[in-house]
């Protein structure tokens, strides 16, 4: 630390070059951050997703529907412990482009086996005792403004009632919290027992959801569920929740993939110029690096100031980029709701960190080691 008024003093010798160089390490960590928490959103859920959950669909598409009656035959099943379904609303609104999640689900049931939807003890009565009653998600409550007591009307395209009408009314009983932070809070859940005695024809569901004792038997089970329905009008497809979930994300091609190309092709880039400005910087001061040395300095001083200055860089540049990156996905989905799950994990933000110091070495080892090769009187030659 006694030599970083050297190294600082360095580093202001170019202040333009330093300045365009941090600048552009900044834009990369500002990159990093901001995909990983777009990463993040494309995952939504698949982290947080029951290993003790199995999700029970149709074997050709999850848009056919599965008899109602399953539900029993399912729990009869060894290493079940519960079961419940859920079926696709694709309500609307007010406008088209207000596109949320809706379900109707057995609420009782459904709370049970998703305790990570935090409702107060209130909310969870209302939603039990009120025939019309909904509840929805915090993220999705602040897009539109909702608050308990609200009536929420739906018109929806898929499903009418008996008389003919599409329009759908319901009573916003709850707004329930993640009890983390990846868990989604952007559906609207309501009652099943009013959505089917209300729809014009009744007794087929979307999908089951499955809980399981063991979740070393998943694979087990789910072929015996499958197993149950082969050759029935209704097959079914069965496999943990992670997987289902992760099948959605991947439609959209592999998002992973695709970030860790940019990103690679990014940070190379910024090698190269942090690489380049510290390079630049050791040939400029050739002369004064060998009066270092007659004076005293040893190798490994002189390595030290190099790669002190190239790591000072990287870091303030790196760090201040990752913060912003922070200061930006905190201030959430900027998409309006496509993203309802977005903030930068804490694993990248470490793996950030590790970043910033592997560019702080790698851009300054090579100029760093020249400046160890250089002898005393070739550098006062030159």
């Amino acid at each position: 630390m006694k030599y970083l008024h050297l190294i600082w003093a360095n580093l202001k010798r170019r202040k333009a070059r330093t300045a365009l160089t941090a600048l552009s390490i900044i834009v990369a960590f500002v990159l990093f951050g901001y995909l990983a928490a777009i990463n993040q959103a494309f995952g939504q859920g698949v982290d947080v997703a029951g290993l003790d959950r199995l999700i029970v669909r149709h074997r050709v598409s999850i848009i056919q529907l599965l008899p109602e009656s399953y539900e029993m035959r399912i729990e009869r099943l060894p290493g079940v412990s519960d079961a419940t379904h859920a079926t696709w609303f694709g309500g609307v609104y007010q406008n088209p482009r207000n596109f949320f999640a809706q379900m109707p689900v057995d609420a009782e049931e459904f709370l049970a086996m998703y305790p990570e939807y935090v409702l107060s003890d209130e909310e969870r009565r209302g939603f039990l005792e009120t025939r019309t009653g909904a509840i929805a998600g915090r993220v999705l409550a602040d897009r539109f403004g909702w608050k308990v007591g609200d009536r929420i009307p739906l018109t929806d395209a898929l499903w009418s009632k008996e008389d003919g009408s599409r329009d759908w009314q319901f009573d916003l009983v709850g707004i329930y919290d993640g009890a983390e932070k990846a868990t989604d809070t952007s559906g609207f859940f309501f009652r099943y027992d009013f959505f089917d005695e209300s729809r014009s024809y009744r007794g087929e569901v979307g999908w089951y959801y499955v809980k399981i004792g063991d979740p070393e038997r998943a694979a087990e089970i789910a072929e015996a569920i499958d197993r149950e329905f082969a050759n029935s009008p209704a097959e079914t497809k069965t496999e943990p929740e992670k997987a289902f979930l992760q099948g959605f994300a991947k439609q959209m091609g592999n998002i992973t993939l695709i970030l860790m190309v940019i990103l690679a092709a990014v940070f190379f880039t910024i090698l190269l110029v942090a690489g380049n400005t510290m390079a630049q910087s050791v040939r400029e001061r050739t002369e004064e690096l060998g009066v270092l040395k007659a004076l005293g300095f040893t190798h490994r001083g002189v390595v030290g100031l190099v790669l002190g200055e190239s790591l000072l860089l990287a870091g303030v540049a790196g760090l201040a980029g990752l913060l912003l990156a922070w200061l930006m996905a905190s201030a959430g989905d900027p998409t309006g709701g496509a993203l309802p799950v977005f903030f930068i994990p804490g694993r990248h933000l470490a793996l950030g960190v590790g970043l910033v110091a592997l560019l702080g070495l790698a851009a300054g080892l090579p100029p760093a080691l020249q400046a160890r090769r250089l002898e005393i009187a070739e550098a006062m030659r030159r």
